[in-house]
């Protein structure tokens, strides 16, 4: 006959009066960890105790109980009464809830202590997020909520924005499909449809870190640090309706502005606004632009103008600036590191030398009429004006006789009934660079490369073949040289007293970011270093200055001057013949080539890499993936193949960075990469060089 089991028997609770409770010694919590005992029984105070104590009767040494009892599991609840008791805000003989085992219980009391805090188990994360999001549902602010849990707000602000993640997202993360910091990136944007798109094309990516996840959630959005949010403002930009997209867990540089076309309206009507206000001061045009192509302001002649007069209370506020700087220098000019108010000092007073320094030029008022300005943002969002240049076609006419004086019967006239002038009205462009209609995306098939891109990468390569040149003196040599044989002995026409001449060649209208290439900057670092040595309005001091030049600066200056004649671009062939010739421009490629191979130039050592402004964004997919095929391999071909056309682009911009991929048409023509023939944007493909035909 079976034995029944013994049915167990739960331990008895009952009040006891707080004095009758000691701490037991057995408890096996030693170390501090987690809420504070401060902090705990301000808890308790509020809701009261919510979890009784475990307690055993202290028998003395006939083994009969005393009436006391210690507390193994549950000591910091304990302490928190204590000091309750010690605050006068708790009796000493307040009763207590406990749970009371038994005195001679096999089990050891140790074990009491170990199994509370062993078997307890943390919530959940997710409950945590929710029961949040159910208190501030109820009306508790974020401050509230942080203070009755004795958190920071920002904690209770992050905790409700994960609440707020898609529930789709939400239940992934429950069942372990992904981690805390994914699901932190997803807080970034409240749009629910986007997060769950981005899950669906990450999911089964290799790559799906957080910071994948943010920048796919903010792709369309513009960065509060960009140069048109910072001229613009953000608060401006909120004020106007727009919404900006925070980061709540990691550092976002102020966030991402989500209405990109809200921020450039409200960017053109504030340029529009400082170009009006330039107006009044009578120019004739007015060029604006977020950012002015490279040589905006090449063949153009620049006015010399005199800087206002500074007033007394200035020269006395420079002198005093400079003074303190001084003084500041010499008192700390040993020290390793500047205090922190002296190094804001210092930063204050350069400041303020700059702004006195920067004071407004007064140009010819005979000038201002036939000139013009350029207006633009530099990187720190501030208004660049640049007063002062004039165009070919508007400089003064000749006078008809030597000494310039005006035609008979033709004298000013301050006569009342003399006719007026007419009004001058001052033209303003808004954006400098006319842009580009989107190419056609022609799926699958390798179609031409448009001629216009074709022409800016090899303004690129230009560029960089000028710098290459100017740091070779030898091959410099040796194409001045090449220029004067055939001049000599072919009998070509050449303008000039030695019959040898070099024609500045200017990249007009190129795009944006050719200015800011390490090429650009070393060609107009190299003109500026010159421009400063070189004795001009003389001519006779010019001759005697550079005969008196050591070989090797001879040399070097005639290497960059050589590089300015420099002309390695791609240009449409005009059928009725001005302009470049079909055999003119393979001429011309053919002699950029055998440069580039003598100086030994690389485009990727030059600083160019494939991006979506100057290459991906402006192709085909079928483009696209052959740049990825080629560049990084088929495998990275196939993880991108799926994506729409931008996203492809932004994509296949990460995938190719430091490949040392490049277009063919800045590739050596002896390159064997299969290359189309480049086409206008309505699909006329031309003939192209040899250099580019592959």
């Amino acid at each position: 006959m079976a034995t029944a089991k013994q049915k167990i028997t739960l331990n008895a609770s009952r009040d006891i009066p707080f004095n009758k409770l000691i701490l037991s010694q057995a408890n096996v919590r030693r170390i501090k960890n987690g809420q504070s005992i401060e902090d705990l029984a301000a808890s308790i105070a509020r809701r009261g105790l919510l979890q009784s104590l475990n307690v055993r009767p202290v028998l003395d040494g006939e083994h009969n109980e005393t009436g006391m009892f210690e507390v193994p599991a549950g000591g910091r609840r304990y302490r928190a009464l204590e000091l309750l008791v010690r605050q006068k805000r708790m009796a000493k003989t307040e009763a207590v809830p406990c749970v009371v085992s038994d005195a001679n219980s096999a089990v050891p009391i140790e074990e009491d202590s170990l199994a509370e805090n062993f078997q307890r188990e943390d919530l959940h994360p997710l409950d945590l997020f929710r029961a949040f999001q159910t208190l501030h549902d109820q009306g508790a602010t974020h401050e509230e909520i942080a203070a009755r849990f004795f958190v920071s707000a920002t904690f209770v602000q992050q905790r409700l924005r994960l609440a707020k993640v898609s529930p789709k997202l939400l239940d992934i993360y429950e069942q372990d499909g992904m981690k805390l910091d994914q699901l932190m990136a997803y807080t970034v944007t409240d749009d629910h449809a986007r997060q769950e798109q981005v899950w669906d094309m990450l999911q089964n990516s290799w790559s799906k870190e957080p910071h994948q996840i943010r920048r796919m959630l903010t792709e369309t959005s513009i960065r509060a640090s960009d140069r048109r949010a910072l001229f613009v403002g953000v608060d401006a930009y909120v004020a106007a309706g727009g919404i900006v997209l925070r980061d709540l867990f990691e550092a976002d540089d102020g966030g991402w502005l989500q209405d990109p076309a809200l921020l450039d309206r409200l960017v053109s009507e504030k340029l529009r606004t400082s170009a009006d206000e330039i107006a009044a001061e009578g120019w004739k045009w007015i060029v604006v632009d977020v950012d002015l192509p490279y040589g905006h302001a090449q063949g153009l002649r620049s006015l010399t103008g005199t800087f206002v007069d500074l007033t007394d209370d200035e020269r006395t506020s420079r002198e005093a600036l400079r003074n303190e700087y001084e003084e500041i220098e010499s008192q700390y000019g040993e020290a390793e590191e500047l205090p922190d108010a002296v190094d804001r000092r210092l930063g204050e007073i350069e400041e303020a030398l700059e702004r006195i320094e920067n004071r407004p030029m007064i140009y010819d008022p005979a000038e201002i009429p036939r000139a013009g300005v350029f207006v633009s943002i530099n990187r720190d969002g501030d208004l660049v004006v640049d007063r002062g240049y004039v165009r070919s076609e508007d400089e003064a006419p000749e006078p008809l006789d030597g000494d310039g004086a005006e035609p008979e019967g033709e004298t000013d006239s301050d006569d009342n009934d003399a006719e007026p002038r007419p009004v001058h009205r001052t033209t303003i462009t808004i954006g400098a660079q006319p842009s580009e209609p989107d190419e056609e995306d022609y799926g699958d098939a390798i179609k031409p490369l448009p001629v216009r891109l074709v022409i800016d990468l090899t303004a690129h390569r230009t560029l960089a073949l000028r710098n290459a040149v100017a740091a070779n003196p030898h091959v410099a040599m040796t194409a001045l040289l090449h220029r004067l044989v055939l001049d000599t002995f072919a009998h070509r026409c050449s303008s000039g007293c030695v019959e040898a001449s070099v024609r500045h060649v200017y990249l007009t209208a190129q795009d944006a970011d050719l200015k800011d290439s390490p090429s650009a900057k070393a060609v107009a670092d190299r003109q500026e270093a010159w421009k400063a040595d070189i004795p001009f309005g003389n001519d006779d001091a010019l001759w005697t200055w550079l005969d008196d030049l050591d070989e090797a600066s001879r040399l070097a200056l005639l290497a960059h001057c050589v590089s300015f004649g420099i002309n390695a671009l791609y240009e449409r062939i005009n059928p009725y013949g001005a302009g470049v010739s079909q055999q003119g421009l393979e001429q011309r490629l053919r002699e950029a080539d055998r440069l580039a191979l003598a100086t030994g130039l690389d485009m990727v050592d030059a600083g160019w890499q494939p991006t979506v402004a100057n290459y991906l964004g402006r192709v085909t997919k079928a483009r696209i993936l052959e740049a990825v095929r080629e560049g990084v391999g088929e495998r990275a071909a196939q993880l991108i193949d799926h994506l729409k056309k931008g996203e492809m682009a932004k994509e296949a911009e990460r995938l190719l960075a430091d490949s040392g991929w490049l277009p063919e048409p800045l590739r050596f023509a002896d390159d064997e990469q299969p290359v189309a023939q480049p086409g206008d944007a309505d699909g006329e493909t031309e003939a192209l060089p040899e250099f580019l035909a592959g």
